[in-house]
């Protein structure tokens, strides 16, 4: 997860080979030394190239603004080639969008990100500063976990369906169901597991309720951040 691998990436009509390059934990503004992946080092005054997501923790489906600025003069209308390398991270790299760069430099790319995603990009600035690359910006994307009770003011010792759909699809992924304690934090109170449905995965618990709560189900797995429903508070009439 930690970088991208080489790839054989076409900006105009050049086709560059990479090396191995830029770490995700590099700070904005720093840039690998073509040979010496890794190794940060001052930025120059022109060529350099920023990268940012925004938000970088999103949901299946949802949209992530991968933005930056090609720094330098000339930096106006300069074709720019987003990389994505989707989990598991190095297997997969492939160009996902390009775009040029506005009147001052700043580029923007909208994408959905099916699941946790590294971005890269890359920018022919012209002959005087040669290829840009940016640092790798990752973006997590959460499982998107529906949460439906068939009785939101059960009796006392009334058993309660609880039953939602989690998407994408992750047949037989653990489901926690969580009461909020006094404290503010969520406890396990049962689990289940996601079984298949059409698109998705579906689950269906019964729990027994004795008392007033907020309830919300959680899950997760390595290809996806950790999926958390909306709460929902169950009223058990006195």
């Amino acid at each position: 997860m930690k970088r991208l691998l080489p790839v054989f990436v076409a900006i105009g009509v050049t086709a560059v080979a990479l090396p191995v390059i830029a770490q995700a934990d590099h700070k904005p503004g720093h840039a690998a030394k073509p040979g010496q992946p890794g190794k940060p080092k001052p930025p120059p005054a022109a060529g350099t190239l920023t990268i940012a997501a925004k938000p970088n923790l999103t949901v299946f489906r949802g949209a992530t603004v991968i933005s930056g600025r090609l720094n330098g003069p000339d930096n106006a209308g300069k074709t720019v080639v987003l990389r994505a390398d989707a989990f598991p991270f190095g297997t997969g790299i492939k160009n996902a969008a390009t775009t040029q760069t506005d009147a001052k430099g700043n580029y923007t790319f909208t994408r959905r990100p099916p699941r946790n995603t590294a971005f890269q990009a890359i920018a022919n600035t012209g002959a005087t500063y040669g290829l840009a690359v940016s640092p790798v910006a990752i973006v997590k994307v959460r499982i998107r976990m529906g949460l439906r009770v068939s009785d939101a003011t059960p009796r006392v010792g009334q058993v309660v369906r609880f039953r939602g759909r989690a998407c994408p699809a992750h047949a037989g992924l653990l489901v926690r169901i969580q009461r909020k304690t006094p404290a503010g934090t969520f406890r396990t109170v049962r689990r289940t597991r996601l079984r298949g449905a059409t698109g998705c995965s579906a689950y269906s618990r019964r729990v027994r309720i004795f008392r007033d709560g907020t309830y919300r189900v959680t899950s997760d797995d390595a290809d996806h951040a950790r999926g958390v429903s909306r709460p929902r508070f169950l009223n058990t009439p006195r």
